[in-house]
């Protein structure tokens, strides 16, 4: 539970996050239950396609998270800034922002299709209406508890988390586990040699390094580190435990979808909702289905929750250095920044109506989703890279937790990213809408669309809109805030 702490001359007690809480939120923020019956087609096999991007990318991400966090605060912008200045600090921000805002509609469609499930109307998650309504409703839910500030949305992140994250997970873990034990037969091979997966040339490396972005948000809530009493030891063993509660949570339950679900019957949205049902029917307590699924509705609703409170807070902190419009760094009583998240509700808006007027919407989305993520991956090569920078630039700045082999560590991460990024242009299997040949140029135009604002920003802002005062700009500088 957090806890509160004042000295005198405070305004209001400071609101501490706990470790548990820093935990789940990662959880939250990492593993989505909707990602799973994208990989329990491959059956056993899905344990080593989630187990190499774990290695190469998960924990590299994890430790460089955890010795920035305790280093600097600010997350990602104030790591590649005080590595290679203002400019490329808002580039980073930016590109974590604007990837979820593509996200946002997505996860709230698979909310969507888990009310459906809770209602016994299935075939109301193919609805565009009924979609889009859910995801405008629930996206500006979100936003307000958000604008309330405070701890608010940590809470309903970590209990929103805990219970349509990992007790969903759980259960369906137990499900697999008994539906085996009864002797009832797995619709995959269960034999130890499908552990590996069939070698497919270079089908099979797309395959493997697409899943990197399963693990992504490693160090969305890094921006939290310093709201915890003793973020030194507390971050990164929070960070730790989030790790190794993401890996449970996506191949135990991803192999109990794959024993009970054929893999004809894998929605897109719905896979995860299928998979519960077709157990609870074997076992004559179908009612449990709209149990669960409202639990799953609430812990992606939290994920939605957790990533409003992150990039947007970091992107606030990049915009007040002059970056951003006035209006766009507006503020609430709360120091909640709701011109941004004002904005982005707008787009988020916008986007949803498009399930309404575009047939097969829920596929054209993921693939901008995908889209959107090449330009996540650019963020992180930007923070691997400012990891190894500030080891040599800033030895002596203290960081309570140190990565040993940093360059090491973070080069492997780097790298990692880099060919996922590039093998991102190569068009994904079952592609919808688009021509293959045509792919790697959309996925060109959706890069430059979305990555290049924030250089315009750059190149067009105003005096004016610095708003930070004396003291903060002073601070700044002390600690070597560059805007080159």
């Amino acid at each position: 539970m957090s806890d509160t702490r004042s000295t005198p001359g405070q305004r209001a007690a400071k609101v501490y996050l706990s470790m548990f809480q820093v935990s789940i939120l990662t959880v939250v923020a990492v593993a989505s239950l909707r990602s799973l019956p994208a990989m329990s087609g491959y059956g056993l096999g899905s344990i080593t396609l989630y187990l190499i991007p774990a290695l190469l990318f998960l924990v590299p991400t994890a430790l460089v998270a955890a010795e920035l966090a305790t280093g600097w605060r600010g997350g990602v912008y104030a790591w590649v800034r005080e590595a290679f200045g203002n400019r490329w600090g808002f580039q980073a921000i930016w590109l974590q922002w604007v990837q979820n805002v593509v996200w946002y509609p997505v996860q709230l469609a698979f909310i969507a299709a888990s009310i459906a499930f809770v209602f016994g109307d299935n075939d109301l998650a193919n609805s565009g209406i009924y979609t889009a309504i859910v995801i405008v409703v629930f996206y500006w839910i979100c936003t307000l508890l958000n604008l309330r500030g405070g701890g608010l949305f940590a809470k309903v992140g970590s209990w929103g988390g805990l219970i349509g994250t990992l007790i969903p997970g759980v259960i369906l873990i137990v499900l697999g586990a008994v539906w085996l034990i009864a002797g009832n037969k797995s619709q995959v091979p269960m034999e130890t040699s499908d552990v590996i997966p069939p070698f497919t040339g270079l089908a099979s490396i797309v395959l493997i390094v697409s899943n990197f972005l399963a693990y992504a948000g490693m160090e969305v809530n890094a921006v939290h580190a310093n709201d915890m009493k003793r973020p030194g030891k507390e971050y990164p063993r929070s960070i730790f435990i989030a790790a190794g509660l993401i890996l449970l949570v996506f191949i135990l339950p991803t192999l109990a979808i794959a024993f009970v679900v054929p893999k004809s019957q894998l929605g897109l949205t719905t896979g995860i909702n299928i998979a519960f049902q077709a157990y609870f029917d074997h076992w004559s307590i179908g009612w449990a289905t709209a149990i669960i699924s409202a639990a799953i509705a609430l812990g992606a609703l939290a994920s939605v929750v957790t990533w409003i409170a992150g990039p947007s807070k970091g992107l606030l902190a990049a915009g007040r250095t002059g970056l951003l419009p006035p209006w766009l760094q507006k503020e609430n009583k709360a120091g909640v920044q709701i011109g941004i998240l004002i904005s982005q509700g707008v787009i988020v808006t916008i986007l949803a109506g498009l399930f309404v007027v575009i047939p097969n919407v829920s596929a054209a989305f993921f693939t901008l989703v995908d889209m959107a993520a090449a330009l996540y991956l650019i963020m992180y090569m930007l923070m691997f890279a400012s990891a190894i920078t500030l080891r040599k630039k800033a030895p002596n700045v203290k960081r309570d937790y140190r990565v040993p082999l940093m360059p090491l560590v973070a080069g492997v991460g780097f790298f990692a990213s880099l060919a996922a990024f590039l093998l991102g242009f190569i068009p994904p299997s079952g592609l919808a809408g688009i021509p293959s040949s045509a792919y790697p140029w959309v996925m060109g135009a959706v890069i430059i669309v979305l990555g290049v604002p924030p250089l315009l920003f750059y190149a067009f802002r105003k005096p004016a809109w610095d708003q930070r005062d004396e003291h903060e700009k002073g601070q700044a500088t002390a600690g070597g805030d560059s805007h080159a």
